[in-house]
């Protein structure tokens, strides 16, 4: 799998709605004439995806808190981070329709590029397969399921309702993959009682950084008021102070303390 980072794009970490599980994800085209450049150059893509996310972010009437989708998906087989992992989808995730589902589209439109190629779709199935290692389930469907819209196109609708199989030759080692690190699984994740091996690998991060203040190894992937005072020692370790400091991991000092992915 080919990845471009939200932090390689130079964005910020997704101020959109958490959320950890959906039914599958849902299948989305751009709408609009896409230019053919974008088959030959690479950096046009990335241009195209920039101005996706600048044009939601301008909507005023729908306030989007982020670009809509978690993924879009190039013809050069690259799959573009979006939302990410764990985020809902649409304006401000506030739809009842987009909470079913997490949303990939391919960087095709109705004039222009129209015709996802093999690199594309592979790209497409790429995301599927790394939403679905992070709670979206089985199900594939196009925006018009369930929607009255043209969404994803003839074409790229066609390929959905096939059951969206991965193109011949864009199988790849390291495709299917995940992060190499936890991507942040939301605030409320962090509650007294919840068991998840992501909370043992934060617990051996914490340890290692110095910010340990644990008195056992008992329940090692239990939360509890263990882990509420080491991550409030690595939060005033990162600079934060009063509430700031509270021991319930946000975004940012997540994402800095690099818990490996379990």
């Amino acid at each position: 799998m080919k990845l471009v980072t939200r932090a390689q794009l130079g964005w910020p970490a997704s101020a959109a709605p958490t959320q950890t599980s959906t039914k599958g994800v849902k299948v989305h085209y751009e709408g609009t004439a896409v230019s053919t450049k974008l088959l030959t150059d690479h950096a046009a893509c990335l241009a195209e995806w920039q101005a996706i996310r600048k044009s939601h972010l301008a909507n005023v009437k729908e306030n989007y808190s982020d670009i809509a989708y978690n993924y879009g998906a190039c013809p050069h087989g690259y799959l573009l981070e979006g939302r990410g992992i764990g985020k809902r989808t649409g304006a401000n995730g506030n739809q009842e329709l987009n909470r079913a589902h997490y949303a990939i589209v391919g960087l095709v439109g109705s004039e222009g590029l129209t015709e996802p190629n093999d690199a594309m779709l592979g790209a497409i199935r790429d995301g599927i397969e790394l939403l679905r290692q992070h709670g979206a389930g089985s199900e594939i469907k196009g925006h018009r399921d369930g929607y009255a819209t043209a969404c994803p196109g003839g074409p790229l609708y066609a390929w959905v309702q096939k059951g969206a199989p991965r193109p011949a030759g864009t199988v790849t080692e390291t495709s299917p993959t995940k992060p190499a690190y936890e991507p942040f699984p939301g605030a409320s994740f962090f509650k007294a009682g919840r068991r998840s091996p992501i909370i043992a690998a934060m617990r051996k991060r914490l340890v290692a950084v110095g910010c340990g203040r644990y008195k056992s190894n008992a329940n090692a992937n239990v939360w509890g008021s263990g882990d509420v005072a080491s991550y409030a020692a690595w939060q005033r370790h990162l600079g934060y102070t009063g509430a700031d400091a509270n021991g319930i991991p946000g975004p940012t000092s997540w994402s800095k303390l690099k818990v490996p992915n379990v």
